[in-house]
């Protein structure tokens, strides 16, 4: 999103919320910034996941699940939601950019509807059978649930990153 962007969204909450965000967003393709096909599918920790695995769990269980799914209650969304740890593993088929051009373009779809709802504003779907009673319950709440799982995700990006190449992504705000 743009810095202009923001300035469209009402409310200095969530402009400052979506800025946290972005950030960490540029962080987790930063982090992966000139990497070959090869590198982003090797696993390099002994659970087996891949650079490009995470940024489609991102784009799919993060991004798409909290914002059109859950925050929005996008039905076609909800029935097409992956399951289990199917967003994780990308078809050999796939290339590299069709992933990360995925990872981007649903954040754009997170912030416009972001953009579109209040920060106090009641969820408009939850998903029962895979968290019980919600624990959250505004869009406010999953902005900061998306907001630590991203930074945590960036995190393990830049470990995989240095265990790749010896790259390190070194970010001080």
């Amino acid at each position: 999103m743009t810095e202009n962007a923001y300035e469209t969204i009402p409310g200095s909450e969530v402009k400052t919320l979506l800025r946290v965000l972005d950030g960490q967003r540029r962080h987790v393709l930063g982090a992966l910034d000139g990497l070959e096909e090869e590198a982003l599918r090797r696993p390099v920790l002994p659970s087996g996941w891949h650079c490009l695995g995470m940024v489609q769990h991102l784009a799919l269980d993060v991004e798409r699940f909290w914002f059109r799914a859950v925050v929005a209650g996008d039905e076609e969304t909800i029935r097409a939601l992956p399951s289990g740890d199917e967003a994780w593993k990308v078809d050999p088929e796939t290339r590299a950019a069709a992933v990360l051009d995925s990872y981007r373009m649903e954040a754009e779809f997170a912030d416009a509807v972001i953009s579109a709802t209040a920060a106090d504003a009641a969820l408009a779907w939850w998903p029962r059978d895979l968290f019980g009673e919600p624990h959250l319950h505004t869009v406010r709440d999953v902005l900061l649930h998306v907001i630590t799982e991203t930074a945590c995700h960036a995190g393990h990006l830049d470990a995989a990153r240095e265990l790749i190449d010896g790259r390190r992504w070194l970010v001080l705000t």
